[in-house]
């Protein structure tokens, strides 16, 4: 049984995971929900202006009142600004599975942020939440995306074949990516395995 806890702040080496609040509103337009190029194989498209992104945030805050909702701001401690968001885009209690989503601004590309975020997300739901399997998928034409999955220890299970249409009516493939609790602990009891050793 799920032990629910809602969008509560987590921490990483470099990275604070937290609940939105409207004045992230700047940063978010700013550094990744007006970028074209950010969006490009995401299920939405660039907002057009502030106000659209001020609109989902509010949206997000009123879903913190479920403790089912999992939405959070990937904070950089060293600017102490939003740069991407991370969630569980589908949370089914019954079956204790969920899908992750996650989005991160152009300029924090590459550095390693999204896996680092990931992986305190898996960490939480796994080890605090009591969920037994992860979810995640990307568009084929994203293999990035895919790689982050697999630094995270996700394990590759197939791609659904033309499974949308995307906001140009075309439609659209993605890689399905999962990870078990049973595999999170084996990799996370060979992590403390190789401290002790080391």
């Amino acid at each position: 049984m799920l032990q629910h806890k809602g969008t509560i702040t987590l921490e990483t080496e470099r990275l604070i995971l937290r609940r939105f609040a409207l004045d992230d509103a700047e940063n978010m337009f700013n550094n990744w929900a007006n970028d074209s190029e950010v969006t490009r194989f995401l299920s939405w498209p660039p907002h057009e202006n502030i106000e659209v992104t001020r609109t989902v945030i509010s949206s997000w805050i009123q879903g913190y009142e479920n403790p089912e909702t999992y939405s959070w701001a990937i904070v950089l401690k060293e600017i102490n600004k939003p740069i991407g968001s991370i969630a569980l885009v589908s949370v089914n209690s019954k079956n204790l599975r969920a899908e992750v989503g996650y989005c991160i601004g152009k300029p924090y590309w590459h550095k390693g942020y999204t896996s680092e975020a990931f992986t305190r997300v898996l960490e939480f739901v796994f080890d605090e939440v009591g969920f037994n399997r992860m979810e995640a998928k990307h568009d084929v034409r994203n293999p990035h995306s895919g790689g982050v999955m697999k630094k995270c220890g996700m394990t590759f299970e197939g791609t659904l074949r033309q499974v949308g249409l995307n906001r140009n009516n075309e439609f659209f493939s993605c890689d399905l990516y999962s990870i078990l609790r049973s595999e999170w602990d084996k990799k996370k009891n060979t992590k403390a395995i190789k401290r002790s050793d080391g």
